[in-house]
């Protein structure tokens, strides 16, 4: 019990002090490290995740907040509807797709094109580097979507959100606040979907509390770190990094879910 919530939070310190200046929470990396290594059941092992984004969220916005990053419209349009996506999300998570194998197919159908979208993207991007967000319907669908994907996940929604409003073209210094917002809110809202649904169902529903707790408090410290050193780390290492972790997390599940 010790050993993995030490561990828990060192993996939730190291991922998000990476992740947060890309304006992801870490948790679509932490879960893999959850299955794999601390051992956490599927399903737990979402709400477990949205637990982690609870409790980190604050150091990366405060720090965001801090340097006036966190203005615009944007990150309230994600919310406004990232947030009804997530709770049907965990519904279709808790009676749909209980089974293991099942999840690990879903998380290496996710994280292969993931990886493979932002490696390309880095590589050749867009033309019109100043380019504005998609129109407003546009938006309201991708959240939407999003969040759907992102409450069956436990990722909170912004590690897509972000790749996506970057390959349009949309300057990461707007794009990190917002998606990371967005991110803790609907986490808030999932975990408590998960919380109820939890009363209604007899798998392990529920989160590993004291595990969640103490990989959100590693992420709590590298939030900070990561949205501090932001406007000094150079932003397409970072983006190459977070693909190549994806594709080869994606990769690997993909290999497991085979065998």
């Amino acid at each position: 019990m010790e050993w993995t919530i030490w561990a828990g939070f060192a993996a939730g310190l190291l991922i998000s002090t990476v992740t947060a200046p890309v304006g992801v929470s870490g948790a679509v990396f932490l879960l893999p490290v959850q299955l794999s290594v601390l051992g956490v059941p599927s399903p737990a092992v979402t709400p477990t995740n949205l637990l982690f984004n609870v409790v980190a969220g604050p150091g990366a916005l405060w720090r965001y907040r801090r340097d006036g990053a966190l203005r615009g419209a944007l990150a309230r349009r994600l919310i406004t509807w990232t947030l009804p996506g997530v709770i049907a999300g965990a519904a279709i998570r808790v009676f749909a797709l209980p089974d293991p194998d099942v999840f690990r197919i879903l998380v290496a159908a996710f994280l292969l094109p993931l990886g493979t979208w932002l490696c390309l993207r880095t590589l050749r991007p867009a033309r019109r580097p100043d380019a504005a967000e998609p129109s407003a319907p546009a938006l309201a669908a991708l959240a939407l979507t999003v969040g759907v994907v992102g409450g069956i996940y436990g990722i909170g929604g912004g590690s897509l959100l972000g790749p996506i409003l970057a390959a349009r073209g949309v300057p990461m210094a707007r794009i990190a606040p917002a998606t990371l917002t967005a991110t803790f809110t609907t986490s808030v809202a999932g975990a408590a979907a998960y919380a109820v649904l939890a009363l209604a169902s007899p798998g392990p529903v529920a989160p590993d509390w004291w595990l969640g707790l103490a990989c959100g408090a590693g992420g709590l410290i590298g939030g900070y770190l990561g949205a501090r050193f932001q406007p000094h780390l150079p932003e397409n290492a970072l983006r190459l990094l977070l693909s190549a972790l994806a594709a080869t997390l994606g990769a690997l599940y993909a290999v497991q879910a085979l065998n």
